[in-house]
């Protein structure tokens, strides 16, 4: 089963059309006010998604370089992904994942376990979202340590959750919550492991974990330089502290890799994963060493940390089938293949733009970073009116992220690389 070929943007309205804005007035009726931007520029509605195509309610056909949020590894709604989600919804919906389990959870786990970096023993436990990936990490650390203070950087993202806001950079998300927060992260400068002892030291809380993302997401996809994984491994050896590897962006092909960490060879103690790991179900997982996750005390009836939909039967389902595709139809290679080009690329048509500082990035997860934030976001704007999505991203949505599905058509993703081009120059 194969998705449907991709093709370019076809808009048959403005963008937003007629029937965005009159969902953007409804929505701003129902939903708190700080979810969706309506205004100034209202949203587009999506009302289907397939390959690297996007539809609005409008009938207008977008190409995706967001992948939604870099979620859609496999691409949207893949054929696959999707009969494993019926089929199993149509069997069992829902479980009762930490009392009475069903077996698709037992079959997940097993698959994530043995594509553990390293390949030695491990285990995992599963959540919804990269927030709760990051919860069940820093637990873990914390109890395998007996120390609760946490080493992260500069432009880091790890969610807004209130554990894993504490070790989430940006103060718009922290400073209106900061009562609230535990306080026990200090931030070290993205990068550079040098900085991580001293981070240590002005921690307050003795530290037990190093939290980074190999490669940052909304910090601006942000790549450090070779090495840094490496050393920051040799540090927490040397210190006795975890090395968690939040891989919720860049996991599962996205950097052409399975798991960006494996670039550097890098074992983590403990690997945070979610967005692409089912390419559109709501699923996560915390996979760690078995003598790191052993410090988690035997259930007697009673989990310590668990929710309501852990191990939900069809997320489950959708995660098997995208990970299947992801091998299946070479998608790691590919997007190694394909992102290069695109850097290569853009790299060149922006060479001499003013307005564009940097290109960068690894596999497809691609920035382009501007001069000024207005620049960035101005472009955004006119690549969506030019049938284009991305988003926006890093200190002030300065950089604008590309993250497409690995499985989008070349002529379709060189095509959409020229609009940003041509609204760039």
């Amino acid at each position: 089963m194969a998705s449907p070929a991709d093709q370019l943007p076809d808009l048959v309205t403005p963008v937003p059309g007629p029937r965005s804005l009159a969902l953007a007035k409804r929505l701003r009726d129902v939903e708190s006010r700080n979810v969706t931007c309506i205004e100034p520029d209202p949203p587009i509605f999506w009302e289907r998604a397939a390959g690297a195509n996007v539809w609005d309610v409008d009938g207008n056909r977008y190409v995706d370089l967001s992948g939604a949020f870099g979620v859609s590894n496999a691409g949207h709604a893949h054929p696959r992904v999707v009969a494993a989600v019926a089929e199993q919804a149509a069997t069992l919906l829902h479980g009762m994942g930490d009392v009475h389990p069903s077996a698709v959870k037992v079959e997940l786990l097993e698959a994530l376990t043995q594509r553990f970096p390293g390949g030695g023993p491990a285990r995992a436990v599963l959540g919804s979202s990269g927030s709760d990936a990051v919860e069940a990490a820093l637990k873990t650390a914390a109890l395998a340590t007996g120390r609760h203070g946490v080493v992260a950087f500069d432009g880091a993202y790890h969610g807004l959750a209130i554990g894993s806001l504490d070790t989430t950079h940006r103060s718009d998300f922290r400073e209106r919550f900061a009562p609230r927060l535990a306080g026990a992260t200090s931030f070290a400068r993205f990068g550079d492991a040098g900085d991580v002892l001293r981070a240590a030291e002005a921690c307050a809380k003795p530290v037990g974990a190093v939290l980074v993302e190999p490669i940052q997401g909304r910090g601006g996809e942000r790549v450090p330089p070779d090495g840094f994984l490496r050393a920051l491994r040799t540090l927490c050896d040397e210190h006795g502290w975890m090395l968690i590897v939040d891989e919720v962006y860049t996991g599962f092909g996205r950097t052409g890799a399975w798991f960006a960490c494996e670039h550097e060879g890098v074992v983590p103690d403990l690997l945070c994963v979610a967005k692409g790991i089912a390419s559109g179900m709501p699923i996560s997982a915390c996979i760690g060493k078995k003598d790191v996750m052993d410090a988690w005390p035997v259930s007697h009836g009673e989990a310590l940390h668990t929710q309501t939909f852990l191990g939900h039967p069809p997320s489950c389902a959708a995660a098997l089938a995208s990970i299947a595709v992801i091998e299946e139809e070479k998608l790691v290679p590919r997007a190694a293949e394909l992102g290069a080009q695109a850097i290569e690329r853009l790299d060149a048509a922006l060479a001499d733009a003013a307005s564009v500082t940097e290109v960068r990035g690894r596999g497809l997860m691609i920035g382009v970073e501007c001069s000024v934030p207005e620049i960035a976001l101005g472009a955004v704007r006119a690549m969506l009116a030019g049938g284009v999505i991305a988003l926006p991203s890093g200190e002030g949505g300065r950089v604008i992220g590309l993250s497409p599905p690995l499985s989008i058509a070349a002529d379709v993703l060189d095509a959409a690389l020229g609009v940003l081009v041509d609204t760039l120059r």
